[in-house]
């Protein structure tokens, strides 16, 4: 069976690298591996990078929404999963990723990992413990989480809307949470976000975007919100 990785990314550079080392590191075998990098004008070594280290790098207009689309496009694996390209997969990703796709039961489920975060401080555990509450809860999680899709599911659902911000939120909800796992794997993401705006200001302002969205404020307003808080 292959997996493609789908990488969306923007002038990533100094993320991409550790993303695709933690990839090839968790790697057992189980399956069958190809990473796609989806560059959406990079003015960085992203693209090169990814070429480097052995991903194929296609590109595509700017936006998460269609770079994602893009990237499912070109990508060949019966399994998908979309990554940011600031969040590197915990040891045992691959075999806990076969484990799900291999069961015929999750031919119509979708599958993220548990959220975490790369500082060692105190505020960050309380963040992943309130993403876990948010997961549990409202079964809601973000794209630092990855999401592992059969082709066929993906297809059926629509795939990812081309839009610039909240494509993650938008596809989670169609998948809905009878059809959603949590894998118990971590995805350490960068916390550059939190360190820059603050622990405090952060998650209040991706409460704030998620508020307008569900008030349906379009997401390319929304955007301009996010890119606020670094």
């Amino acid at each position: 069976m292959l997996l493609s990785i789908v990488i969306p990314a923007l002038d990533a550079a100094e993320t991409l690298g550790a993303v695709i080392g933690a990839i090839e590191e968790g790697s057992d075998g189980a399956l069958a591996l190809e990473i796609v990098v989806v560059d959406g004008g990079s003015i960085d070594e992203t693209a090169a990078i990814g070429e480097r280290l052995g991903a194929r790098v296609v590109e595509a207009p700017r936006g998460r929404g269609r770079q994602l689309i893009a990237g499912a496009d070109a990508a060949a694996g019966e399994w998908l999963l979309f990554l940011h390209a600031d969040t590197r997969l915990g040891a045992g990703w691959m075999s806990a990723a076969a484990s799900h796709a291999g069961d015929p039961a999750n031919r119509e489920t979708a599958a993220v990992f548990r959220f975490a975060l790369d500082d060692g401080a105190a505020r960050a555990r309380r963040i992943e413990r309130l993403v876990g509450w948010r997961c549990r809860f409202l079964a809601l999680p973000y794209g630092d989480q990855g999401l592992l899709i059969g082709r066929a599911f993906y297809q059926a659902l629509g795939g990812f809307k081309p839009i610039e911000l909240m494509e993650d939120v938008d596809i989670i909800r169609r998948i809905g949470r009878d059809r959603l796992r949590v894998l118990d794997v971590p995805a350490i993401t960068s916390a550059a976000r939190y360190l820059a705006v603050g622990y405090m200001l952060r998650p209040l302002l991706n409460l704030f975007c998620l508020a307008l969205y569900f008030s349906g404020v379009p997401p390319r307003l929304i955007a301009r919100v996010y890119r606020w808080g670094g």
